[in-house]
């Protein structure tokens, strides 16, 4: 088959790869129709290098059609419509009953102390291959893979598979009450799903801030207030007083390692990206590479007694927190891997052909999975104004 691979930092191929077999009775083969590009992949693309081998499967955004099943399988059958969720985890763990799953125990790399494996995503969450490409094997067929109805183009459900729940979960995490107001940092996939998603529950005012253009006018378009963040003044000025001077009840941190304006930090990411393997393990594990401008900001803006919502990921293990500011202020920081099958229950309902959400028109690209290296690219470097890129296999 088909596959995007990670050859190097900054490259990406598409290759042919074995396909994938199953191994277990309960495994299912799926054949991807469409898969997503996400920004945890730019990690991967950018400063995860040390933790992957050249040929591995990227991508963890998948659906399709059930192709094969193991003999133990009984919940989906050859050609039900599925989608795949990022969590690699079994759904019957006291971590998955918990609606834990990103700390599947089933599924935990314990070679590397982390939590629930993941498709396409590097050693530290078990190397499992991805499913930017035809073919993906999915274990736990018969809890595992989220049966979708036929009919609405797959848009309408891919999402399931990382953006909505991780979006929910962001909002949930954030607590924003009745008529209150969080402010979102970054207006990428995550931030942008994140804001519709709080105007749905019943925010008062959400407002965006990120540096694109583009990506501020189209959250603006859906009743955001956005703030361009090196307009005079800078974002805390703004964002206070659009909160009567005393900051948003809820920040969620929607950028994570990728922040801007941390130069410092860009260089250690290139430095030990560049190092031998054996080198960089350790160091990125030990020390942090992160570059922590959007996490000081959201704990900056927030209101005193308010909330810290994160789901950009950070991947540095002795990151210097802000802690003086976040115990004085009395604030609640809640975080994680998005438990992705915890939250399908409530999104199902809202992909209906009112589309609430706007997830029938969130793609900004929908590429061929030929042309994945130059989406990488355009993705990483925020041309054409690239929010969401989907592939077809």
């Amino acid at each position: 088959m088909r596959a995007v691979t990670w050859q190097g930092r900054r490259n990406v191929a598409v290759e042919t790869v074995p396909d994938p077999r199953i191994q277990e009775p309960t495994d299912v083969i799926v054949r991807i129709t469409t898969s997503g590009l996400c920004g945890s992949d730019l990690h991967l693309y950018e400063v995860l290098g040390p933790f992957l081998d050249p040929g591995d499967v990227l991508g963890h955004e998948p659906m399709g059609l059930v192709e094969e099943v193991g003999p133990q399988v009984r919940r989906v059958k050859p050609g039900d419509r599925v989608v795949v969720p990022f969590n690699v985890c079994c759904g019957t763990c006291p971590m998955c009953e918990r609606g834990l799953h990103s700390q599947c125990e089933t599924t935990q790399v314990h070679d590397h102390g982390t939590g629930a494996s993941l498709f396409g995503y590097t050693k530290l969450y078990g190397q499992v291959p991805g499913g930017q490409a035809e073919y993906l094997r999915v274990p736990f067929g018969d809890n595992l893979p989220i049966p979708v109805p036929e009919g609405p183009p797959d848009d309408r459900f891919v999402y399931l598979s990382d953006v909505l729940p991780t979006a929910w979960q962001a909002v949930e995490y954030a607590d924003v009450p009745p008529g209150g107001s969080v402010a979102v940092l970054g207006l990428g996939p995550i931030g942008d799903m994140a804001a519709r998603i709080a105007l749905h529950r019943g925010a008062g005012l959400v407002i965006g801030i990120d540096p694109v253009p583009e990506r501020r006018a189209r959250a603006a378009a859906r009743g955001v207030h956005v703030v361009e963040p090196s307009e005079d003044g800078g974002p805390v000025e703004r964002v206070r007083d659009a909160t009567g001077g005393r900051g948003p009840d809820a920040v969620i941190d929607a950028v994570g390692m990728e922040a801007h304006g941390a130069p410092v930090a860009r260089t250690l990411h290139s430095v030990v990206a560049c190092l031998p393997d054996a080198v960089a393990r350790p160091m990125m594990r030990r020390f942090g590479v992160d570059r922590l401008s959007a996490l000081h900001l959201a704990v900056e803006l927030v209101r005193r007694g308010g909330t810290v919502s994160l789901s950009g990921v950070y991947g540095g293990a002795a990151d210097p927190m802000p802690l003086f500011a976040m115990f004085d202020k009395q604030l609640t920081l809640r975080m994680g891997q998005a438990n992705v099958l915890r939250w399908v229950d409530r999104l199902l309902p809202l992909l209906t052909d009112d589309d609430p959400l706007g997830v029938d028109d969130f793609a900004t690209h929908r590429l061929p999975l030929t042309e994945a290296p130059e989406a990488y690219e355009m993705f990483q470097t925020k041309r054409d104004g690239a929010v969401k890129i989907l592939f077809t296999p």
